[in-house]
């Protein structure tokens, strides 16, 4: 049998028909909104529909703000442990890079890429064929990086205020690790029932917890302001530890690579970009008002983030010990909430701790959504994972049990993961810089290529800093790496032979040529090279095909002809162009592969005229391994028997499968 055995439900016994249906129900479940919407997941990243009119760019602030002032909960006690007293000088370099560095990139990334795909798209488009693709599926490595570990790390903080906090029942003690999997299994709950819009509930979080921040940040500068011997304690601890100021600004400078986690949320600005209300003038191809409003809220974002960020790294710096933010310490991932129990009680600091891991989690959604968004709008387009991969349930479990894998590595332990956080964010804004100086490069922007160039050597000495410091973040990288890229190149061998045109059209000499020839009974087409030929070639061409695989006599025919466009795509709609020229008729149409284009144009005849056309071949020469090689890169090779499997695979019935013919 030809095609795919399906067994019979009759087949079975009566005991076999009861779980067959419940393993379809299941199944059904599974792969629930299979199409081509479903890599646009209605969560916090979710691609608004064509009649939504979008949100105020405040509100949608909110959304990317769920990752991005979430670092709060550990940034300043990781700020603590790599820079110790310099901490706040370490903050305001990194205050400067994400204010004069990051903002300006992503502005920049805004108005290039305004439909949420990012700075991955914008560098997709400078990179032609295998190169390009093979560059995109590395930066979704460090991508997955980067939001797995944001699912991870915020699951695992959020664990640490469960357990630190003094109301907590003692069997939770020491329970970070299990506690983190139950926050990571609830999120992929959340996510197999269906997430739908969150934007509501972001701006009650952002809005809580940023409220509770400033409560805690404004008591403990009236602690600081109230007790100045505090500021002279620590001054006199730098200066006694340092040389000089200039010493300790160079020690700022070489230890604040350790602290970019804090720029982790301008990639997910970029992405819930759809989100943005723009003008009533907006056009897909000119979307300014979307533009202007995203700017404005990845610039308010980066001005709010760095305000707390340095106040949070004084307060503390003065006010907590140092050993209190060493792993096992109090104050270990959850700086603020020790200064929120400590300053305004344990009613408060549980008040603060609830909306910290509240934020913390919904941080781990926004992460897991921005994962749902970025995978299928890429692997599935380039043949390079199974459809399945555009439904969202069966991406959810394998994301989840990746983020169990991490999880149960690093044993919910924060700082441990804090670097491999680091390398995924790095690598992302170092892509979002490069790509920016490219453009503004191109659109003859001297100075501004000047300036993006420039930050982009910020971002490269920052990554290899970080990379040589904790090598963590590299290695996990480079697992998600090397586990794209090989299931991604198996996909697209397995899914080579597949019929890969999404339409088939024919403009109108190709389809006053069909309809004519057709009128004489089934087409016969004849497969030709593409380049431009003479007559006499062509009066060759058709008199062997007709000696040597019997074409029907007086019968017309049309040569068939495929230019390979980009070999690396995946899918693409097919246009086919007719043109009479040196005594024939040919049918003209650019493809990514010559057999599956032709075996796309073969089923739309089919389609067309209502009979099997046949198609005829000649023979090549050579290996046949290195044609099949040069099929899978090229996209040409042995065409004849590749095209008969293509057809084979789309066509189960031979009765109606087009023929192929070869002499």
């Amino acid at each position: 049998m030809t095609g795919t055995e399906v067994e019979s439900p009759d087949a079975a016994g009566p005991g076999h028909a009861e779980p067959s249906a419940a393993k379809a129900r299941r199944r059904a479940w599974l792969l629930e909104g299979l199409s081509e919407r479903s890599a646009r997941h209605p969560g916090p990243h979710a691609t608004p529909d064509a009649e939504h009119t979008g949100h105020t760019w405040w509100r949608v602030m909110c959304l990317t703000g769920v990752d991005y002032f979430s670092t709060l909960g550990y940034q300043p006690g990781i700020a603590a442990l790599a820079a110790g007293l310099l901490s706040p000088l370490a903050t305001l370099v990194l205050i400067a890079l994400t204010l004069l560095g990051a903002l300006p990139v992503y502005r920049r990334v805004a108005h290039e890429s305004p439909h949420g795909e990012g700075s991955i798209a914008m560098l997709e488009r400078l990179l032609p064929w295998w190169a390009g693709k093979l560059f995109v599926l590395v930066l979704l490595g460090f991508a997955a990086t980067d939001f797995l570990i944001t699912m991870t790390l915020s699951a695992a903080d959020a664990a640490a205020h469960v357990v630190e906090n003094p109301f907590a029942p003692h069997w939770l003690e020491h329970g970070n690790l299990w506690i983190t999997l139950f926050l990571l299994a609830a999120l992929g709950a959340v996510f197999l029932k269906g997430f739908k819009e969150a934007i509501g509930i972001a701006v009650v979080l952002v809005g809580t917890y940023l409220a509770l921040n400033v409560v805690v940040l404004a008591v403990s500068a009236w602690e600081v302001l109230s007790h100045p011997v505090k500021i002279g304690d620590w001054t006199h601890a730098m200066t006694a530890g340092h040389s000089s100021p200039l010493a300790m600004v160079a020690v700022a400078l070489l230890v604040f690579p350790k602290l970019a986690l804090g720029m982790s949320g301008f990639e997910t600005g970029v992405a819930v970009m759809p989100q943005v209300k723009g003008d009533a003038t907006d056009t897909h191809a000119d979307p300014a008002g979307r533009v202007r409003e995203t700017r404005k809220l990845l610039t308010t974002a980066a001005v709010i983030m760095s305000c707390l960020l340095l106040l949070s790294s004084l307060a503390t710096t003065i006010l907590i010990p140092q050993d209190a933010f060493k792993s096992g310490g109090p104050a270990n991932g959850r700086a603020l909430a020790y200064l929120a129990h400590e300053h305004l009680g344990g009613a408060f600091g549980t008040v603060y701790d609830v909306s910290t891991i509240a934020i913390l989690w919904f941080a781990g959604a926004s992460a897991m959504a921005g994962l749902l968004n970025l995978v299928p709008r890429y692997l599935p387009r380039y043949g390079m994972a199974p459809e399945w991969t555009r439904a969202v349930r069966p991406l959810v479990l394998v994301f989840m049990v990746a983020g169990v894998l991490i999880t149960v590595w690093f044993k919910a332990n924060v700082d441990d993961q804090s670097g491999a956080y680091a390398t995924g964010v790095l690598v992302l804004m170092l892509s979002a810089a490069f790509a920016s100086t490219v453009a503004v490069h191109r659109r003859g922007h001297r100075v501004a290529a000047l300036g993006f160039g420039a930050i982009t050597a910020v971002f490269a000495y920052t990554l290899v800093t970080n990379v040589i410091e904790r090598p963590d973040g590299i290695k996990i990288a480079l697992i998600f790496i090397i586990a794209i890229l090989g299931t991604s190149f198996a996909s697209r061998v397995h899914r080579a032979f597949e019929l890969r045109a999404a339409a088939v059209t024919f403009d109108e000499d190709a389809a006053r040529f069909i309809d004519e020839a057709a009128a004489s009974g089934p087409l016969r087409l004849i497969a030709n090279e593409p380049q431009e030929h003479s007559s006499r070639e062509y009066r060759v061409k058709e008199y062997s095909q007709r000696e040597q695989t019997h074409i029907p006599g007086g019968r017309p025919v049309l040569f068939l002809e495929v230019f390979v466009t980009d070999s690396s795509d995946f899918t693409a709609d097919l246009a086919v162009h007719g043109e009479e020229k040196h005594g024939v008729r040919r049918l003209r149409v650019a493809g990514a592969t010559v057999p599956n284009t032709i075996a796309a144009v073969l089923m739309e005849l089919r389609e067309r005229t209502g009979e099997v056309p046949h198609a005829y071949f000649n023979w090549t020469e050579g290996n046949p391994f290195s044609h099949l090689l040069r099929f899978l890169v090229f996209g040409d090779g042995e065409v004849a028997p590749v095209t008969r499997e293509v057809l084979r695979r789309a066509e189960p019935a031979p009765d109606r499968r087009p023929r192929i013919h070869v002499g």
